[in-house]
């Protein structure tokens, strides 16, 4: 991808349509790459501790985190398959040797289900407000992205929230989606409406900080990096190393969260198992106490070096495909529009490669 060095090539919008394909294309190309190594280090975690019936663990395909509940000891679930892993790098070798390489994908296709229209919302949301909120903040336009990135989490969060919740409830019931009713009716006559958003709170909490420092260090980052090699428009190895930094940024400051929100999903899932009242389950901020209190405060940063592995090649690549699927099509507009040119675009964000 050439990288420019002339201000006279215009930019051109692109529609909401293209920008949900590319968040749409970012999306499923980010799980390709960093689903395998949270295959792997679920399959090193069952080795050592093996997952109990109704047990429940955290899968992450890079996208957006699934509770996964565990089924019966004679099960041939992925995570069960036997194999006797000496450490990360040997796990990669024996999975693809003895199991076919298809099986570092192993529990993908579910969780695409609701991560792929999460990513798309969020990322065409995030554009369209960002590109509003230049127009309107003015002088203080560079806070836009902050803002951006903050409401569009919060709407993506809120669709997304109960379908997981049901959808959780639905695989530890293991039931069908065609009695996705039946499910949905269940869990409103018995615990209301508002049963639906459980452990919406813990998310927004982790994920609303995490988008808005995201967003905000990200346009920073990239914007300096162009100016520093005197780019005009960023290349493909920018955004990577913008997407990559600020993640990496972000992560380590919103990590008390993650390590909260985590433990209480869990503890949902597990409740939801054993069919037991959720109401047991604890508020954030008990939840939060009990950490420090079982482990000290280092308790709210366990996780820290597995969660920055994870984080930061995943904002990396779902950034720079995004950001590359977005200057496709404006290129693709250029060539269609050379008689009749489109409107410059608002937002600074969205730049030709």
């Amino acid at each position: 991808m050439s990288s420019q060095k002339s201000s006279s090539v215009p930019r051109w919008d692109i529609t909401p349509v293209q920008q949900m394909i590319a968040s749409c294309s970012g999306a499923i190309i980010t799980s390709l790459f960093v689903t395998p190594l949270d295959v792997v280090k679920i399959r090193l975690q069952a080795q050592r501790n093996p997952f109990p019936k109704g047990k429940c663990f955290v899968y992450c395909n890079g996208l957006m985190d699934h509770i996964c509940v565990c089924e019966n000891g004679i099960s041939k679930a992925w995570y069960k398959a036997p194999g006797h892993f000496k450490g990360t790098l040997d796990a990669f070798i024996k999975i693809i040797r003895m199991e076919g390489i298809r099986s570092l994908w192993s529990g993908l296709p579910p969780t695409l289900v609701m991560a792929v229209p999460a990513t798309v919302i969020y990322f065409t949301c995030y554009d369209q407000l960002c590109a509003v909120l230049k127009l309107r903040m003015g002088d203080r336009s560079d806070y836009a992205p902050l803002l951006a990135g903050a409401i569009a989490r919060v709407g993506s969060a809120t669709v997304i929230s109960p379908l997981e919740l049901i959808r959780t409830k639905m695989q530890s019931e293991k039931q069908s989606y065609r009695e996705l009713s039946a499910v949905i009716q269940s869990a409103l006559h018995n615990q209301g409406w508002r049963s639906l958003w459980r452990g919406w709170g813990p998310t927004l909490l982790r994920d609303v900080p995490f988008s808005a420092m995201y967003w905000f260090n990200y346009e920073k980052g990239k914007a300096w990096l162009c100016q520093y090699y005197n780019f005009t428009d960023p290349t493909f190895a920018i955004t990577f190393t913008a997407g990559a930094l600020s993640g990496s940024f972000a992560s380590i400051v919103t990590l008390p969260f993650d390590v909260v929100k985590t433990k209480r999903q869990v503890e949902l899932g597990e409740l939801q198992t054993m069919k037991l009242s959720t109401q047991v389950s604890s508020s954030t901020y008990y939840v939060m106490k009990r950490i420090v209190a079982e482990n000290g405060v280092s308790g709210l940063f366990a996780g820290f070096l597995p969660r920055l592995i994870k984080v930061a090649p995943a904002c990396a690549i779902m950034i720079s495909t995004y950001e590359f699927g977005k200057a496709f099509f404006r290129r693709y507009n250029q060539k269609k529009q050379r008689v009749t040119p489109l409107q410059p675009s608002t937002c600074s964000h969205t730049p030709n490669h």
